[in-house]
C-alpha cells in the first residue's frame, strides 16, 4: 500500500459524476498531472465534501440522479466563487447558455478529450490566479511616472489623467497584477471582457503603448516575448 502523502500545494480539484468510469479515468489523467482530485458520485456526495474541504475548482457533470448538475451549480453560486467547470453530453447552443447563465465559468461537451480538459482547467486556474492577484495589490501601482489606481481604473502621468478603453484597463490590470510574467495573446484573450479576444489583442496592445510609452516602437514597460507573447517590466 502506498502511504506517501498528497502534496497539499497542489490545485485541489472536485469531480462530480455518476459516470464511474469516466470519474476513475479522469482522477488518474489529472492527478497524473500535477492535481490533487476528490471525487463524488453526485450532488449529495459532493455537497458533503464541500463541506469539509476548500476547493480550487469543480468539475461538474449536468445529468445526474437526483440533483443536477445546473441545480447543483445555482445552489453554489448564492455563496461561493469556487470555478466550475460544466461536463455534459448535451451540447446544444442553449443548453451552455443555460449553463453558463446559471453561473458556470466554462462547459465541456462529451465526449471530449482529456487533454482538452486539462487546457481549459489551467486556462480558468490561471484566470482565477490573475484576477487575486490583482485583489491583493496595492490599490495604486506606479510605474516611471505613471500612476494606475485600480479603485477607479484611471491612468495618470503627473497630474494629467489618461484615458483607457475597456479593453486596455483590462489588458494593464493583468499585466500590472504580475510584472515579469509573460503572458501569451491566449492568457489575455481568456479575460472577462468581450472585447478582448485573440484576434485584437495585438492592436490592443499597440495602442495602450501609445499610452504608456516615450517610444511605442521600442517600449520600455509594455515588451513583446517573439513567440510567447507579451511581459510587462518596470524599467529603470
Amino acid at each position: 500500500m502506498n502511504t506517501k502523502p498528497v502534496p497539499t500545494d497542489l490545485s485541489h480539484i472536485l469531480l462530480v459524476d455518476d459516470d464511474s468510469r469516466l470519474r476513475n479515468l479522469l482522477d488518474k489523467y489529472l492527478t497524473k498531472n500535477g492535481f490533487r482530485v476528490t471525487c463524488a458520485a453526485d450532488s449529495m456526495q459532493a455537497r458533503k465534501f464541500l463541506g469539509i474541504f476548500e476547493f480550487d475548482m469543480i468539475l461538474l457533470d449536468v445529468m445526474m440522479p437526483g440533483e443536477t448538475g445546473l441545480e447543483l451549480t445555482k445552489y453554489l453560486r448564492a455563496f461561493k466563487t469556487v470555478p466550475i467547470l460544466l461536463l455534459t453530453a448535451m451540447n446544444e447552443t442553449e443548453d451552455r447558455i443555460l449553463g453558463l447563465e446559471t453561473g458556470a465559468d466554462d462547459y465541456l461537451s462529451k465526449p471530449f478529450e482529456p487533454r482538452e480538459l486539462l487546457l481549459r482547467i489551467e486556462n480558468i486556474l490561471r484566470r482565477v490566479k490573475l484576477e487575486d492577484q490583482i485583489t491583493r495589490n496595492e490599490e495604486v501601482f506606479q510605474f516611471g511616472p505613471y500612476r494606475f489606481d485600480l479603485r477607479s481604473n484611471l491612468l495618470y502621468r503627473g497630474p494629467i489623467m489618461t484615458k483607457l478603453t475597456e479593453s486596455e484597463t483590462v489588458i494593464l490590470r493583468a499585466f500590472v497584477a504580475s510584472p515579469g510574467t509573460v503572458l501569451s495573446r491566449d492568457d489575455l484573450s481568456k479575460l472577462d471582457s468581450s472585447n478582448v479576444n485573440t484576434r485584437t489583442i495585438d492592436v490592443q496592445i499597440t495602442r495602450l503603448r501609445k499610452k504608456i510609452e516615450d517610444d511605442p516602437k521600442f517600449p520600455r514597460y509594455l515588451q513583446t516575448i517573439r513567440g510567447q507573447g507579451y511581459v510587462f517590466k518596470l524599467g529603470l
